[in-house]
């Protein structure tokens, strides 16, 4: 497939004219509230894009800044009124960056090429340096290094860095997961389980409590050992191709005519697996397959709403929830109501709502590690509004949420337990046995 010139230049032109430029985004957007400049807005961003597309404007340094200085969680899309695809222009804006090469140094370039071109296109690779971790962190290196007090005569860019080290999962998902689960009594459905990047690495006993609670009501879950990143990493940071390269492996590994749904338990994953068919639009082989693909994904919470859950027996502790909604899941996929009608369904769990609870927590992908100012202050709002509520358990839906708030419970000093809410409908489901 030839390379287009120019990503901005060549899109659907009614896609970059779309916006209006009405200015009801401008209350949503995080980078906005913090600057109150215009460029930093989506109003503003979108008026520099179609610039370039006009041929009025050429890709450049402080273009590349803005387009990276923006999170990316499309709050503006749920705000919008004319239902601007803030999503597909943001995506094409950073690629028209990367294209361009406007923020090309060799230290970002080596970066890039190892994590986004090499370690990211084989998971294989990923599980390998995850292993290493898993060793670095549980022969106590992590901890001998940590309290000798090298680390401070560090950056304090790196320092902060190394404190948002993740703990690896003693586990991955193929050592916890079947190939194969049976459902639990009468087989109502046939599906499959997407067990992710850093899910997999880091959260493997979501994936686990995933599958089991698919499995009670009634799943049959395929749960190949060896998968493929979705390719929203890629998809979101301009590489383009490499993200269709994904997404071609997941369709051929997941037909998805063999199965009623594809299930995904990561927010910002599943943002991106819903929207194959506008990734592989002028591929003769994979378009139709796709658009079939993008019907089948479903988020978890989704799913379980929509084929009707069983309640857990009422033998269950006094919990005291709120719940932060993954960006991408609520403004990229929609999925607001649901996580909310399971938890509640879950007797003596109450459920206090979160203040704000749909604005961004400053994670948003690797943003907390590319723009940690930014994601610092975002993750003191999310910590000051999540203290407000009481509750000592905070539930969402999204990988880097959750470490993004266990880091800030951490810096805060606070004891706080941030969980999947499917994690709690499954220790609920353990508990009616």
């Amino acid at each position: 497939m030839s390379q287009a010139v120019s990503h901005l230049k060549d899109l659907d032109y009614s896609v970059v004219q779309q916006c209006m430029h009405c200015g009801l985004c401008l209350p949503t957007c995080p980078t906005y509230d913090a600057t109150k400049l215009e460029r930093s807005s989506p109003r503003g961003r979108i008026a520099l894009m179609r610039a370039i597309a006009d041929d009025d404007l050429e890709a450049t340094r402080t273009f590349g800044e803005e387009m990276y200085f923006c999170l990316g969680c499309l709050a503006c899309m749920t705000a919008c009124p004319a239902g601007v695809n803030y999503a597909e222009l943001f995506e094409h804006a950073r690629a028209e960056v990367e294209q361009k090469g406007v923020l090309n140094n060799p230290q970002r370039s080596v970066i890039r090429k190892f994590t986004i071109g090499w370690l990211f296109m084989d998971l294989r690779r990923l599980h390998v340096l995850g292993v290493a971790m898993r060793l670095y962190q549980a022969l106590g290196i992590q901890a001998l290094i940590r309290n000798s007090g090298i680390m401070n005569l560090m950056p304090r860019r790196l320092r902060e860095m190394e404190a948002m080290t993740p703990d690896i999962q003693p586990e991955f998902s193929a050592e916890l997961i079947s190939e194969i689960t049976p459902a639990a009594g009468t087989k109502r459905y046939r599906v499959a389980m997407l067990v992710g990047c850093a899910q997999d690495l880091i959260f493997s006993d979501v994936n686990k409590d995933t599958v089991d609670v698919l499995a009670h009501n009634g799943c049959e879950v395929h749960t190949p050992p060896e998968q493929h990143c979705c390719g929203s990493l890629h998809g979101h940071n301009g590489e383009w191709e490499l993200a269709q390269q994904l997404a071609r492996r997941n369709i051929d590994q997941f037909p998805p005519s063999n199965y009623d749904a594809i299930i995904t338990n990561a927010g910002g994953c599943g943002s991106h697996l819903k929207h194959y068919a506008a990734l592989l639009k002028d591929d003769p082989h994979y378009e139709s397959l796709a658009h079939e693909w993008d019907h089948k994904v479903k988020d978890i919470h989704e799913w379980l709403t929509d084929i009707g859950v069983q309640i857990p027996e009422s033998n269950q502790p006094d919990l005291n929830v709120t719940y932060h909604e993954s960006c991408h899941l609520t403004h990229g996929q929609k999925v607001t109501s649901q996580p909310r009608e399971l938890l509640t369904l879950i007797p003596n769990l109450s459920l206090t709502e979160l203040p704000e609870s749909n604005w961004c927590c400053g994670s948003a992908g690797v943003y907390n590690i590319t723009q940690p100012e930014m994601a610092n202050e975002l993750l003191e709002r999310k910590m000051g509004h999540i203290k407000s509520t009481g509750a000592n358990v905070v539930a969402t839906g999204n990988p880097g949420c959750l470490l993004q708030i266990v880091n800030g419970a951490k810096n805060e000093g606070i004891h706080l337990r941030v969980v999947h809410p499917v994690t709690l409908l499954a220790e609920a489901y353990r508990r009616s046995r």
